[in-house]
């Protein structure tokens, strides 16, 4: 499979490699897009060059837009459910694709087109599809709901090829029982970019919290 490449100050990484380095995706969803690139210095100053924008608002593409346009950061586009959306994302400088479920039609159309993608999985089922499509890493959504961390360790027991970046009710007291397990390359989170913070343009608290789980996820 194909990734897209993010280059920064010559040094040219894929998406997933950024990810896993990195152990942490912000999880966004904005509201207004003029707050696109305050949050993206926030979180650049707290370390993480890392943006996934969910399709679960208006300005998504916008925002994606003008993140990319500000530099410095791997964005990614959120929540896609369909093949428009995936063009939407790509054609706004999107480098991955994240999904809540696995979508054979939206998998295949981003691998056809070089773009990283994580399809949401929970079950042996969703694991078997991504392995016919030839994935290596996928979205393990919702997280918590789903079992956690147990439901996880049993999910990936057969599937040691694979690997996880768990998603849904992931914050600072439970993101190391995730990060500790070997198939884990990252977690997907909001609580350092809650639309609360982010509405109210408090991008100190965002930077604040960023810092700090940055520092947590690298222990």
């Amino acid at each position: 499979m194909q990734e897209s490449a993010f280059d920064k100050n010559t040094v040219t990484a894929t998406p997933s490699e950024i990810i896993a380095q990195h152990r942490l995706v912000p999880v966004i969803a904005l509201e207004q897009g003029d707050l696109a690139v305050p949050l993206a210095k926030a979180l650049i100053a707290g370390g993480l060059p890392i943006a996934e924008i969910t399709f679960r608002t208006a300005v998504a593409e916008q925002a994606i837009r003008s993140m990319v346009a500000q530099g410095g950061l791997c964005v990614g586009a959120g929540t896609v459910l369909s093949i428009d959306q995936v063009d939407q994302a790509r054609e706004a400088g999107a480098k991955f694709i994240v999904s809540p479920g696995f979508n054979p039609a939206v998998v295949r159309h981003c691998l056809d087109l070089g773009l990283t993608v994580f399809p949401g999985t929970s079950t042996p089922s969703d694991l078997d599809m991504a392995l016919d499509h030839g994935l290596t890493a996928v979205k393990f959504f919702p997280a918590e709901a789903m079992g956690g961390v147990a439901m996880l360790k049993a999910i990936a027991a057969p599937y040691r090829m694979m690997r996880f970046i768990p998603t849904g009710g992931i914050g600072p007291g439970n993101l190391n029982n995730y990060l500790s397990l070997p198939s884990v390359i990252a977690c997907g989170g909001s609580w350092m970019v809650k639309p609360q913070l982010l509405v109210n343009g408090n991008f100190t608290a965002v930077e604040q919290l960023t810092r700090e789980a940055v520092a947590m996820a690298q222990v």
